[in-house]
């Protein structure tokens, strides 16, 4: 591949700018407050993600600077900087395969089918095997950027995956609905909350103590 892999922060975002160029063309390229929420987002996307705005402006830096992924334009009329995603034109991604990965960046692993129906307003596809034809030439390049995962036990379909951020470990893919994600990560907010105030709840008490025995010394 010609660039690093992306992290998980970095393919949300370059997922988000490519949905968002196609969607909503007349707000595109997007502000970094519209890029946040546009990775936050609690429809089309699995997982569903919390990103602070300081790490998607981080990330963007990366993605810009580094490499050379997106596009930091200020113009005349507008103090406020947008960005823009320059995969499709680095990959040379035609129309589909454009529609195809941006699924996959936004939604995780994905069927023949789950892709048609949630493509729509990116590329209308005629039929599953244009899906799979597309999908089969981004598998077939000389660095593959979709990968076909083995049919898991009780499904029917197998299921795709990109590969932009390396390679996919089989055993670690779990088809888990948004919704659940985005309870985990509350719980997991709540554990690191608790984990502070124990924290804190800690360094009080030795600053009492501390206190206790400084006042002794003038008993």
């Amino acid at each position: 591949m010609d660039f690093e892999e992306l992290s998980h922060v970095e393919a949300r975002i370059i997922g988000a700018l490519m949905e968002k160029e196609r969607t909503t063309p007349e707000n595109y390229p997007l502000t970094l407050n519209a890029v946040t929420r546009a990775c936050n987002q609690k429809s089309n996307r699995n997982p569903v993600m919390n990103i602070d705005e300081g790490l998607i402006a981080g990330a963007l830096d990366g993605l810009g600077f580094h490499k050379q992924l997106t596009k930091r334009l200020l113009a005349d009329d507008s103090r406020v900087p947008k960005y823009r995603h320059d995969l499709t034109e680095v990959l040379n991604l035609t129309d589909p395969e454009h529609a195809a990965l941006c699924v996959l960046l936004l939604r995780g692993p994905q069927t023949l089918g789950e892709i048609r129906g949630r493509s729509e307003r990116l590329f209308a596809f005629e039929s599953l095997e244009q899906i799979e034809q597309t999908l089969q030439r981004l598998s077939d390049r000389e660095d593959p950027l979709v990968q076909k995962l083995p049919r898991q036990t009780g499904r029917k379909e197998a299921r795709y995956a990109h590969l932009l951020s390396g390679e996919i470990e089989i055993e670690e893919v779990e088809v888990v609905e948004p919704a659940v994600l985005e309870v985990r990560a509350e719980n997991e907010r709540v554990d690191h909350l608790e984990t502070e105030v124990r924290s804190l709840k800690g360094e009080l008490n030795a600053l009492k103590e501390q206190f206790t025995q400084f006042k002794k010394q003038f008993e």
